[in-house]
């Protein structure tokens, strides 16, 4: 999909979690109420502190949500690919943003109204229990993200995101690949990692025959050899 073809936002509302058993009339009523947005390569979609008035759902590109410590360093918190949405936690705290999003990619995305979702919890109250669930499942990925970098060394945590990669691509034989979706700089910032030392993993782990690195795209030799070092 491309920016000079038109979109339909209809259907791509469907498949955002939060609105999964709405009805025609009700997806057709946030639609109407839903803009489109274009950002380039680099370009930041909202800073820390800006108004939240609804959240998003990324059609194609990629987004990064990040902040900057006092010291000035970044700290990624998510990298965000095609079909994902976001901001929906803070848009019913009706709090400001309390990261940034920039695009890594020329980016097309959906801006949906926090006004219409609200009306439509006014409409059906059985939407507010789906939409705790979505917002539970993201709270689950946090704990997680935190309890790994809390309990798992560097080299456990760089493992772990190569196997989840695997499996959101249904890798598990010999001879698998993964292609690292943006620079190995951002990525070391998500697994709460410098730059140097990601490298030197890395290199630790092509020393010992688990990976071959060719640019972004790393070749796992064997999936079950690597999964032994996972910790």
């Amino acid at each position: 999909m491309n920016a000079s073809h038109p979109i339909n936002i209809e259907a791509l509302l469907t498949h955002i979690p939060l609105f999964e058993g709405l009805g025609h009339d009700e997806i057709s009523r946030i639609a109407r109420s839903t803009r489109e947005i274009h950002i380039n390569k680099g370009d930041i979609l909202f800073h820390k502190g800006d108004p939240n008035n609804g959240f998003y759902l990324l059609v194609y590109g990629q987004i990064k949500l990040a902040f900057t410590s006092q010291q000035g360093n970044e700290k990624v918190v998510e990298i965000l690919q095609q079909g994902k949405s976001f901001g929906e936690a803070v848009m019913f705290m009706e709090k400001p943003y309390i990261v940034f999003a920039q695009a890594l990619a020329d980016s097309l995305l959906l801006h949906v109204s926090r006004q219409a979702v609200f009306d439509e919890l006014e409409r059906d109250h059985n939407l507010c229990r789906k939409m705790l669930a979505g917002m539970a499942m993201r709270l689950h990925q946090l704990m997680a993200d935190v309890e790994s970098y809390s309990l798992h060394s560097g080299k456990e945590r760089i493992i772990g995101y190569l196997l989840r990669e695997l499996a959101e691509t249904k890798q598990n034989g010999a001879n698998a690949a993964v292609t690292l979706p943006t620079n190995k700089g951002v990525i070391a910032s998500r697994l709460n990692l410098t730059q140097e030392h990601f490298s030197r993993i890395l290199h630790e782990l092509t020393g010992l025959g688990l990976i071959i690195v060719e640019g972004r795209k790393i070749h796992i030799p064997s999936v079950a050899r690597l999964r032994q070092h996972e910790g």
